[in-house]
């Protein structure tokens, strides 16, 4: 397979940016997440994939609940912040307008686009991100946006490199 050209097919796509968060026994946890998916119709279904060398991703193992907020191009200082840092070091949510769903899922309150999510099955199929399966609880819109992509934050540097994911979480 050829590494360029799988890059360039993906770099053309220039999927748009969400926040995962999530709260587990007390601890939120939220990232920057460019792997998600709706994947299925009738149920409404999404999936999300979290790096293995993230805070958030150990916090999601152990959660029912997550929610996806979809970041508008007004939103690249809320994608350093949750691209950057590290949420075992940091807390990412302080200062944050936050509300929590009744499943205790932290909310942004700037980001008005988002999913209420059920974790259903887990897939880790040995690469560096695990996929979440979910079910859609709920869905929210502040109306039509402009995603923020992939692009727009290519110039940030990822809280912890995929050599650092968690063999054993």
């Amino acid at each position: 397979m050829s590494d360029d050209a799988f890059d360039t097919l993906m770099t053309s796509v220039d999927p748009p940016l969400v926040v995962v968060t999530t709260e587990v026994d007390g601890e939120r946890a939220g990232c920057l997440v460019g792997f998600h998916s709706q994947s299925s119709i009738d149920s409404g279904h999404y999936s999300v994939w979290l790096s293995k060398a993230n805070h958030t991703y150990r916090a999601a193992l152990r959660a029912t609940h997550l929610a996806v907020h979809f970041l508008t191009d007004r939103d690249l200082a809320l994608a350093e912040r949750f691209g950057t840092q590290c949420g075992a070091e940091t807390d990412k949510f302080a200062g944050l307008a936050i509300d929590s769903d009744e499943h205790g899922s932290p909310l942004l309150r700037e980001c008005p686009n988002r999913l209420v999510l059920e974790r259903t099955a887990v897939l880790d199929d040995g690469g560096d991100h695990v996929c979440l399966t979910t079910r859609v609880l709920s869905a929210h819109t502040g109306g039509t946006f402009t995603p923020l992509r992939v692009s727009d934050a290519s110039h940030l540097d990822p809280g912890h490199p995929a050599e650092a994911r968690a063999i054993h979480p």
